[in-house]
């Protein structure tokens, strides 16, 4: 079990250690802050994060246009942007890299949330032509990918690779992954679950 890991690129350091303050709240681990796009590729290769939260006016070669561009022809890790500039132009030529979300600031910590969760749903959904399951009730959402599964655990959505899972329970129409960390409750059935995973 791990937390789902996010590079937050920024060039402004006190808006960066807010949005780092509000997605450490959230349960998410920060793989590191960086002003400029050359710094966030570097990152990259080293931390190789779930997502990228990325400001489009961005100090250096490379503004957060040509580095989600980068990201996504070099390792398909979702990018959503983050930008004071919403104009028309701006949108136009964000929309180019195929970003998973568009936030205007200033924002809401729960616009953040919801902006984080849609892009884990998006990514599960095209990962691989893996198909999608997604548990959506009062307790928790789950998304499962072709060697990690996302899922909220205690308030936080949490990462679950499948290689630490030890054994999965049935527990009537609820199902409960055992690895050597943690046990999770989802509230779908054990045969549910098996239709959706990996058949190794």
């Amino acid at each position: 079990m791990s937390a789902v890991k996010i590079l937050i690129v920024e060039d402004e350091m006190i808006i960066a250690a807010d949005i780092s303050m509000m997605l450490e709240a959230f349960g998410y681990e920060i793989t590191g802050i960086t002003p400029r796009g050359e710094d966030a590729l570097k990152s990259i290769e080293i931390t190789l994060p779930d997502l990228v939260l990325m400001d489009i006016a961005l100090k250096g070669a490379l503004d957060g246009v040509e580095t989600a561009q980068f990201i996504f022809e070099r390792h398909q890790i979702p990018v959503i942007f983050l930008t004071a500039n919403a104009d028309d132009a701006t949108f136009a030529r964000a929309k180019t890299t195929r970003p998973y979300a568009f936030i205007s600031k200033p924002f809401q910590p729960s616009d953040l949330q919801r902006a984080i969760e849609l892009a884990l749903a998006r990514l599960a959904a095209e990962h691989s032509g893996q198909s999608l399951l997604h548990v959506n009730d009062s307790v928790q959402d789950a998304y499962i990918l072709a060697d990690r599964i996302f899922v909220h655990h205690k308030g936080k959505m949490t990462k679950i690779l499948l290689q630490d899972i030890l054994y999965v329970e049935a527990d009537r129409s609820y199902c409960k992954i055992h690895t050597s960390q943690a046990e999770y409750l989802m509230s779908v059935s054990l045969g549910t679950l098996e239709e959706k995973l990996p058949a190794k």
